[in-house]
């Protein structure tokens, strides 16, 4: 394992910052000491999360599948800071429910978020990165692992940025930048929240087997991802018993196969209630966003 590092006078770049994981890693980074570059489509909720943090912060409203407005953000940030030392690529959307009925919108809309804007944030930083020697963290999801029915656009992006994360390390390695994987469960979120306001995915997940049918609390989550931070990890597991999932990933779609078949046949005649939108308050300012830009 490696030592943890000084975060004192770093800067560090969070997408998705206005809520839920974002926000309180903005705030823990910065009492431990880094200048936070804030970037999220909710002006005033990240204006409000910046003018909350112990150090030096500015804030970016900005679509981190936009190619140039995140190119346009990291020069700024670049001139603002000085240097980048962290990113951490957190923004993201979900969207639950049959594929078959699902919102087409709404199904690309999260890969776009999750898995094109990880790629999009990615790129856009790398050049200060390289200057930096700095890190890039990915955050991905137990979804990455244990891909199941009713998730599908979810767990295909975030088996996505799983697999983008580990080809960008091994592209820029030998420039001396970090690349990690975060990985979380269900987490008390606003994403997480919303998706609980639908009855038949409540309950599926309930169903699900032990520890994967909780919900866990937010702040020791974080607390694993500076953690992560700090030590400029390959992989971090915001719940203890995430690691061992890794060892057992190969068995586990034959699994799910199996029980999601007599799942599904349970829940069939009332799958046709599901929302297909995008939940909670960050998927909310996302369809927001876009309707703006609409008109």
């Amino acid at each position: 394992m490696s030592a943890r590092r000084n975060l004192d006078g770093q800067v560090a770049v969070v997408t998705g910052a206005a809520r839920g994981v974002g926000e309180l890693l903005a705030r823990k980074l910065s009492a431990r000491g880094a200048r936070l570059a804030l970037v999220g489509l909710e002006p005033e909720q990240l204006k409000n999360v910046s003018a909350g943090l112990h150090t030096d912060s500015a804030y970016w409203h900005a679509d981190v599948t936009d190619h140039e407005a995140m190119a346009r953000v990291a020069a700024e940030v670049a001139d603002r800071f000085g240097a980048v030392d962290t990113v951490v690529a957190n923004a993201g959307v979900a969207a639950g429910g049959p594929f078959a009925a699902s919102d087409p919108v709404a199904w690309r809309r999260v890969i776009e978020v999750n898995l094109i804007g990880g790629a999009v944030t990615a790129r856009a930083f790398l050049p200060a990165l390289t200057a930096a020697r700095g890190y890039f963290l990915q955050i991905a999801s137990l979804a990455a692992l244990t891909p199941a029915p009713m998730m599908s656009a979810y767990c295909a992006s975030k088996s996505g940025v799983e697999a983008f994360a580990h080809s960008l390390r091994a592209e820029v390695a030998h420039q001396g930048v970090r690349v990690g994987v975060g990985y979380l469960s269900w987490t008390d979120t606003d994403m997480v929240r919303g998706a609980d306001r639908d009855e038949v995915m409540r309950e599926l997940r309930q169903r699900l087997p032990w520890p994967a049918n909780r919900t866990y609390p937010l702040g020791p989550a974080v607390d694993r991802m500076v953690a992560g931070v700090e030590r400029r990890s390959a992989h971090v597991y915001a719940q203890w018993w995430l690691r061992g999932m890794q060892s057992v990933r190969g068995a586990v779609p034959g699994l799910i196969a199996t029980v999601g078949r007599r799942e599904m046949r349970r829940f069939e005649p009332r799958l046709g209630a599901i929302s297909t939108g995008l939940v909670g308050a960050g998927g909310a300012a996302d369809e927001e966003a876009r309707t703006e830009r609409r008109h």
